[in-house]
């Protein structure tokens, strides 16, 4: 990576599409997590096969070659199970370090890419169009972006200084490496560091189950990899790793083996910080929204307003807009 490239993707966080890797520090650390890394699942990752309703009928007729077997699911409790690609993580599920929180969404969803993620990364409702992102909304004025001395989507006159830690876009394992290099690297400073990771290829309308499997496991290693990297430096106590995806896929699959876009889904927080568990209503496959997609039970802006909590105690009322209750998933 040259640095023009470097520059343009370190300062890139708060709004828009993101490329592989970014990252920002921001002052005013008053809650339990000093590292914030988020995980994009671009092109709309499949819930139903990622978090999976190993008990309902419903599932495999839906999906008659798509569908994960209940024997190969790695069973969390007796009525659901995770894709065999996840196993790597189970090491953070057994030891109470994973939430996954099922029915993560938004009403009136959006099935064209773009528009998804502008709403995710604005943290509007569906019918409203915001520039800014969300985050550079709640702390603007006190952001530190590595690697450029330009603002970029934040504000002018913020504090960038210069930081010789690029990213790799080569590979989802590289980007996390880098990560745990920003962790370290930022332990000194006052504030929350926030990387952004993505990991592209997930619009799977065609052959989804092995592509499916591949990225999932690309997911599981390098997080794992992660985990366990911040864990013997002292840092994974204080992290929280958030997935994020534009939407989930439909229940149903299509004649291509694929699926189409869908609605809702479920969600992966990792971290020392998080209390683990299963969180929300199993997706109800009898009541699917007029597409054939998942309808959402839990507001995606519920996770804005857990890390504004868990970060920088900040409400999100004056944020988002909306006053959202945080998701009980971050330990105190």
């Amino acid at each position: 990576m040259n640095r023009r490239e470097f520059l343009s993707i370190a300062g890139a966080l708060a709004a828009g599409p993101m490329p592989a890797a970014a990252a920002l520090t921001t002052a005013r650390p008053d809650g339990p997590v000093k590292a914030l890394i988020f995980v994009d699942f671009n092109g709309g990752n499949d819930g139903l096969n990622t978090v999976i309703p190993i008990a309902d009928e419903r599932y495999r007729a839906l999906r008659p070659t798509l569908h994960i077997p209940r024997d190969k699911a790695l069973r969390i409790d007796e009525r659901t199970g995770l894709h065999p690609s996840l196993r790597p993580l189970m090491p953070a599920w057994n030891a109470g370090e994973w939430g996954i929180v099922q029915g993560v969404g938004y009403a009136q969803p959006s099935r064209s890419h773009y528009r998804s993620q502008q709403i995710w990364n604005t943290a509007s409702d569906a019918g409203d169009y915001r520039r800014e992102g969300w985050l550079a909304r709640s702390v603007a004025s006190q952001m530190h972006t590595f690697g450029t001395a330009e603002a970029g989507p934040f504000p002018a006159g913020v504090n960038m200084p210069q930081m010789n830690l690029p990213f790799d876009m080569r590979s989802f394992a590289a980007s996390c490496e880098a990560a745990v290099r920003v962790v370290r690297a930022s332990r000194a400073q006052r504030g929350v560091t926030v990387i952004r990771l993505a990991l592209n290829g997930f619009d799977t309308h065609e052959h989804q189950a092995a592509r499916h499997a591949s990225l999932l496991a690309q997911f599981a290693d390098g997080v794992a990899s992660l985990r366990q990297a911040l864990t013997a430096s002292g840092d994974w106590r204080r992290t929280l790793v958030m997935t994020r995806s534009e939407f989930g896929r439909s229940a149903h699959e299509n004649e291509a083996r694929g699926t189409e876009h869908g609605a809702a889904a479920p969600h992966f927080v990792l971290g020392g910080a998080v209390r683990g568990g299963l969180f929300g209503d199993a997706p109800n496959l009898e009541q699917l929204d007029a597409d054939g997609g998942v309808q959402a039970s839990i507001d995606f802006r519920r996770f804005c307003a857990t890390a504004l909590d868990a970060c920088w105690s900040v409400a999100s009322a004056p944020v988002i807009g909306q006053s959202f209750e945080p998701l009980p998933f971050v330990r105190a």
